[in-house]
This record gives C-alpha cells, structure tokens and sequence, in this order.
C-alpha cells in the first residue's frame, strides 16, 4: 500500500507560479513512477507531468504543458513535487499523485488549483 498527500494548491493570479508537493509513504520503492494528473469541472482526469523509473530520474510531461511544468523527486522527503510556471485560467483544477507499478496505482485525494485575478 502507498499513502500520498497532496499539498501547495490555492488560488494564484494568471502569469504566477505554485508549487505542489506529493508526500508519499509506505511501500513507495515498489514503485516505478510517480505522476501528476488533473481534473477541471466536467472533463476526465488528464496527465500533466511525472518522474519515472525506480531513481524517479526521468521527467516527462504532457506537450500542453511542456515548457511551464516540471516534476522532480526529493528521495530523502519521499516527495514529489510539480513545479508550474506562468499560469493561466486553462490550469485551473483539481491536482492529483499519483503512484504506480505494473501491477498497482494509487491515488491523493488531490488539492485544488484556481488561476484566476
């Protein structure tokens, strides 16, 4: 079993910059990667960025965010992090962790986001 707290969410202007944090606990080392997914009011959960591989050193992240968005993993906090920069309304949602392995997948229960002035 994995534990993931979501945090760092709240209500930021458009052009601002926030940063989440995904504490992990648990069995997080059977692992093999660690994403962030989002989900705005009427559409389905969408993937934004992650870190892959057992050493969590492979970022990758969706071509619509690419650019502004960066995950990164802190192995002695067990934290994922999604750095986002240059914000606009379009971001605004619920942000979730997500923890997978090839034979499970665990979610946060997410933190919000809203980009608005």
């Amino acid at each position: 079993q994995v534990q993931l707290v979501e945090s760092g969410g709240g209500l930021v202007r458009p052009g601002g910059t926030l940063r989440l944090s995904c504490v992990a606990s648990g069995s997080i080392w059977d692992m093999d990667s660690m994403y962030w997914y989002r989900q705005a009011p009427g559409q389905q959960r969408a993937f934004v960025a992650g870190v892959h591989g057992r050493t969590r050193s492979n970022q990758l992240s969706h071509d619509s965010v690419k650019g502004r968005v960066t995950a990164s993993w802190d192995p002695a906090k067990g934290t994922v992090y999604l750095l986002m920069t240059d914000l606009n309304p379009a971001d605004t949602a619920v942000y979730f962790c997500n923890a997978r392995s090839t034979t499970d997948s665990f979610w946060g229960q997410g933190t919000q986001v809203t980009v608005s002035s």
